[in-house]
């Protein structure tokens, strides 16, 4: 009988607190299918007289095997986890990096150092998309910024409990539980240096927020934020906290983890409420310094020939040669068409979506922006009528032949001029997406069609991918985009935040 997830990974959280060697991951067990794959391999490649010899040596190993491997260690509490070869990888070295950053020194003096000063955000949200967290963390530490704080980052983090296993189970797979802020961006943000000339203190993890800071003011983000009334903006919001915390005269400051996060959901979804700080936060270190880290940017140069038709010997470095430049290695990639089409269950939620007569997300309703999107009325509180549920899911959730249509439609305009090669981020099913590349494909307008699928990728890449699309977004000539997504808008925001892209080149379904 199949073991359910939640059983597994109970199995798996005490085999993770026996190990003495912390992360070790399981040996190989008998049972696992490569012992037999071993066992016919020796058997069929040994003369007749070595066959015995060759049988008798593997009975003695998995005998070995069986009987001193121990228990803990053997991969049978995962039975009923969808698995690859090996379990997903846990960052170890960029766990390391981060504890190794120069900053992380009690001994530097002020503004830094153990008479530095701190804000821990702990309160940051956990358990949803890599979108969801990227836009509260640079909003976070814009704040501190702001504040003349040290902002203290955290993992991406899946599972938060206050002793939790290194992996966490999702759709039936086992995903890392917490991946280093830094496997997925640097910049002022994960610990990187502010520019010349700003003396701004620079970002420090939580561990050595807990050395430095033994004990840290709480603050919950209830109490400040109730004199803002119910909808504030995000400028409100950011004014009443750096007033806040410029009166605490505590050095280390830590929100309440349990309280509300300091920028809320309603606040990134509504470019009513967002927008009016995005004159001083765009121009900030913060985005303006912003950068992927060295591993998504590897995936990026490994993969560049996939979503590019280079035409000269020089544009074959190309992707390498922007992985070293410091002033702005993410220059647009002329040519390039980049979709961010979402699928899986994502239909449940265009579906909510239009039963709630939802906006575009804040940072994808930009008024510069050529397709604006106006809730149909004879909706909302909860329903909606078929006609409205069809608008809705033709602009979240298009269908291929929607698709096409839309591509043909942006192909022909201005800023559509010179496109020739598209790259879908998608996770989508396979066959669905095979069926995309094939309509793509017949339309004869492109020189080649790649996706999400096709990325070649290491086991650390693998789990942070959706940061790997979103460079290969950032990048784009032309993005048409998902205008329900913060994957979408926090793509959307890192473009307007350049000087040499036109808004046109931003477009939605």
């Amino acid at each position: 009988m199949a073991m359910s997830p939640k059983r597994a990974m109970s199995g798996i959280y005490s085999r993770y607190k026996r190990m003495s060697a912390g992360y070790d991951l399981p040996l190989p067990s008998p049972a696992d299918p490569r012992a037999h794959q071993l066992l016919g391999s020796a058997w069929f490649s040994r003369r007749y007289a070595k066959r015995y010899a060759a049988v008798f040596a593997l009975l003695l190993l998995c005998t070995f095997l069986r009987f001193w491997v121990p228990r803990e260690v053997e991969r049978e509490p995962l039975r009923g986890l969808v698995l690859d070869d090996a379990l997903p990888p846990l960052y170890e070295e960029y766990h390391e990096e981060e504890l190794q950053l120069p900053q992380h020194d009690p001994e530097l003096p002020f503004p830094e150092g153990r008479e530095g000063r701190y804000v821990n955000i702990a309160n940051h949200i956990y358990g949803l998309g890599w979108g969801n967290a990227l836009q509260e963390v640079l909003l976070d530490s814009y704040l501190a910024y702001r504040a003349g704080r040290a902002y203290v980052f955290d993992n991406y983090t899946w599972s938060r409990d206050m002793d939790p296993p290194p992996y966490s189970e999702y759709n039936g797979k086992l995903i890392p539980s917490r991946v280093p802020l830094r496997a997925m961006i640097t910049g002022p943000t994960a610990g990187g240096p502010y520019p010349d000339g700003d003396r701004a203190p620079r970002s420090v993890g939580v561990d050595y927020f807990r050395e430095v800071c033994k004990h840290p003011q709480i603050i919950s983000s209830e109490e400040i934020n109730a004199d803002l009334g119910r909808e504030p903006t995000a400028k409100m919001v950011l004014n009443k906290w750096v007033e806040t915390l410029n009166a605490i005269e505590n050095r280390c400051v830590e929100v309440d983890r349990f309280s509300e996060q300091v920028f809320g959901y309603w606040t990134f979804g509504s470019a009513q409420r967002l927008l009016d700080i995005w004159p001083e936060y765009s121009k900030s270190p913060i985005i303006q310094n912003f950068r992927w880290s060295p591993l998504v940017q590897d995936a990026f140069d490994v993969n560049y020939r996939l979503f590019t038709s280079p035409s000269t010997l020089g544009s074959f470095f190309s992707p390498f040669r922007a992985s070293k430049v410091k002033t702005d290695p993410y220059t647009p990639i002329q040519g390039l068409l980049v979709l961010h089409v979402r699928r899986g269950d994502y239909e449940d939620h265009c579906n909510h979506l239009a039963n709630w007569s939802a906006r575009y997300s804040g940072f994808n309703d930009f008024p510069e922006f050529v397709d604006k999107f106006t809730p149909p009325p004879g909706g909302g509180a909860g329903n909606t009528t078929a006609e409205n549920r069809a608008i809705y899911i033709r602009h979240c959730f298009p269908s291929i032949e929607q698709i096409v249509k839309r591509i043909e439609e942006i192909r022909k305009s201005k800023a559509g001029k010179g496109l020739k090669n598209v790259y879908v981020m998608t996770n989508g099913a396979r066959p669905w997406v095979a069926d995309l590349k094939e309509a793509l494909k017949k339309t004869g307008h492109w020189s080649k069609v790649a996706t999400s699928r096709d990325l070649q990728l290491t086991p650390e890449q693998k789990y942070i991918s959706q940061a790997i699309d979103m460079l290969i977004g950032h990048r784009a000539q032309v993005i048409i985009g998902n205008g329900f997504s913060s994957m979408t808008s926090n793509i959307v925001m890192l473009r307007m935040a350049r000087q040499d892209l036109n808004p046109d080149s931003n477009r939605f379904w």
